[in-house]
């Protein structure tokens, strides 16, 4: 059976979008998905439409990295149908919170089959040499921001697609249908922002974000990021990475400096003030804004991101 009476399972301080009126009308529950991230939860959204209820534990505007999970997170999970997170080690309580909710259904692992940027392969990408202590927080070898990358987000919705029809084969035609249109919206707003790219100068392609949230969103359109906090927000660089900072900056006539929708901006406002690099706005990295603001889907969180980006970066 694929879905179920309503069970008033919706529970305080965690948030929820819902598409399923005309289920709730008919009598039925839709498929409970939950998510660990805003982004997930949005993707999740679009392809499941009225079939699913999405939750997601780390809301929009919130910093997945120093997230700590709130005891209604394990009753959430433990009443989901299928769970959907990022993989690569971006949240790493994901596991011990799936444990103790006692969690044992489906689990869509989004980064599943993508082409995985290695943190030792994008050196140029990252902070001065001599940085004293480790950025990486435990996300291991990889970096597992690939949502940047409108490419490898269409291998999110493959593995979300085989999620779903997993546990509701009976929608496998209707999820299809909105993952393919949704595909189709990504990989022609890629196409569109990869020719504006490709059409800037080799010295406008250096940018300063405060972490390294961005590593395939730069493969993707030719760009070299510089991140104070390599790929975690949870550390700040030392006095001597700041000093460093400054001189790679200036060095490598780094185009423009951006801040973000998480976290402090001071950082990046002090470096712009001791280099004169130009400030060109602020990026959405790992989380979208409320639905009232200019990046409450991931489709407008990206291209908010490019247009934000060409806009600093375009002669």
């Amino acid at each position: 059976m694929v879905f179920k009476k309503p069970l008033g399972w919706l529970l305080a301080g965690v948030v929820t979008l819902s598409g399923a009126s005309a289920l709730a009308e008919q009598g039925n529950e839709p498929l409970k998905v939950v998510t660990t991230f805003s982004i997930l939860q949005d993707m999740a959204q679009v392809v499941g439409g009225e079939r699913v209820e999405v939750t997601t534990l780390v809301a929009a505007n919130e910093d997945a990295h120093v997230y700590q999970p709130r005891p209604s997170d394990s009753r959430t999970l433990a009443t989901a149908d299928l769970v959907m997170e990022n993989g690569l080690s971006f949240n790493g309580w994901v596991d011990r919170l799936l444990e103790a909710s006692g969690y044992q259904g489906e689990r869509v692992i989004a980064t599943q089959g993508i082409e995985k940027i290695t943190m030792a392969s994008r050196d140029d990408h990252d902070e001065p040499d001599d940085h004293d202590h480790d950025h990486d927080h435990g996300h291991g070898s990889y970096d597992p921001h690939a949502w940047q990358s409108l490419v490898q987000a269409q291998v999110y919705v493959d593995n979300l697609l085989a999620g779903l029809i997993k546990v509701d084969p009976e929608g496998k035609a209707y999820y299809q249908q909105r993952a393919e249109n949704y595909q189709a919206q990504m990989q022609e707003l890629h196409s569109a922002m990869k020719a504006r790219f490709d059409a800037l100068p080799d010295d406008r392609r250096i940018v300063m974000t405060p972490h390294d949230a961005f590593g395939y969103l730069a493969d993707a359109y030719g760009l070299t990021i510089v991140a104070p906090q390599g790929v975690s927000t949870a550390s700040e660089p030392s006095a001597s990475e700041m000093a460093a900072l400054v001189r790679q900056i200036r060095d490598r006539e780094v185009t423009a400096v951006f801040m973000e929708n998480i976290g402090d901006t001071r950082l990046v406002e002090q470096l712009q003030r001791e280099t004169g690099a130009k400030l060109g706005g602020t990026l959405y990295s790992d989380a979208l804004s409320s639905k009232e603001e200019e990046a409450g889907t991931y489709l407008e969180m990206l291209r908010h991101n490019l247009e934000t980006l060409l806009s600093a970066l375009e002669p």
